[in-house]
């Protein structure tokens, strides 16, 4: 297997203007606006569980940080900065490049940083942690709710459980 360093700096090594560090180093570093508060949430797909062996690896990377997307903007965030950790069963220069390509689309796509993560060999595995900005006191909690609320869904409930 390749070293985790040349894996990150092939696949995974990307301007990060929104942040003070990048990747690179032990910890990233990021600065939040003046008078916001840190919204933070990760989520984990498991091949097997979330996704079938097999499943194209440029929607793969897609769905890896849309999920998390999805979270900030449940909270009224603005999606700012992302880790990625992987857990790879063999180094495959195709199925990473691709990976690599999908997550990156959409994270340009919605200024989001990739400012770190992880590698190590084993079963495949994609954990994602977002970070983001929300107006202090500003976020959309689930005890906020109130009957009477509208309640907006997009695509169609249930898609995620036939991926």
């Amino acid at each position: 297997m390749s070293s985790e360093f040349d894996l990150i700096a092939r696949y995974f090594t990307y301007p990060s203007p929104g942040a003070v560090l990048g990747v690179g180093d032990d910890c990233a570093l990021t600065r939040v606006r003046a008078g916001c508060e840190l919204a933070i949430s990760a989520d984990m797909l498991v091949e097997g569980r979330h996704f079938f062996r097999g499943a194209d690896p440029r929607s793969l990377g897609h769905k890896a940080l849309a999920v998390n997307l999805s979270d900030m903007a449940a909270m009224g965030a603005t999606p700012r900065w992302a880790t990625l950790a992987l857990a790879l069963p063999r180094v495959d220069a195709r199925w990473l490049r691709e990976f690599s390509a999908g997550f990156m689309a959409l994270a340009r796509k919605h200024m989001v940083d990739l400012v770190g993560g992880d590698t190590t060999r084993g079963p495949l595995n994609i954990c994602v942690q977002i970070m983001g900005e929300v107006p202090r006191g500003g976020a959309l909690r689930r005890d906020g709710a109130r009957a009477g609320d509208d309640i907006w869904v997009s695509g169609r409930i249930g898609d995620a459980a036939l991926a």
